[in-house]
């Protein structure tokens, strides 16, 4: 594994056309010792308030933006069993 700079963001999909709402991007450093043990984090993100539609999707999309190596950023998947969880957005009600 090698560390790893991954961009996140997030986006409403509506028909079509595709309007990022919020985007950053953050670095990992492998865990060491050959494990592969979840790395916990939280954000916050300021977006618009947007006027969803029947049909509409919200995507939170990440990407390798550079990696040093041919395997880097894996999400937590496993959940529980690396000691994580599954990735997730809360939405303010």
């Amino acid at each position: 594994m090698s560390s790893v700079d991954v961009k996140f963001e997030l986006i409403w999909r509506r028909e079509s056309t595709d309007m990022e709402l919020a985007s950053w991007t953050e670095h990992y450093e492998p865990t060491g010792g050959g494990t592969f043990d979840a790395q916990a984090h939280e954000y916050d993100q300021v977006a618009p308030a947007i006027d969803f539609a029947a049909g509409d999707q919200f995507v939170l999309r990440y990407s390798a933006v550079m990696a040093t190596g041919p395997e880097a950023y894996i999400p937590n998947g496993d959940g529980a069993l690396s000691r994580g969880r599954i990735p997730n957005i809360t939405l303010p009600k």
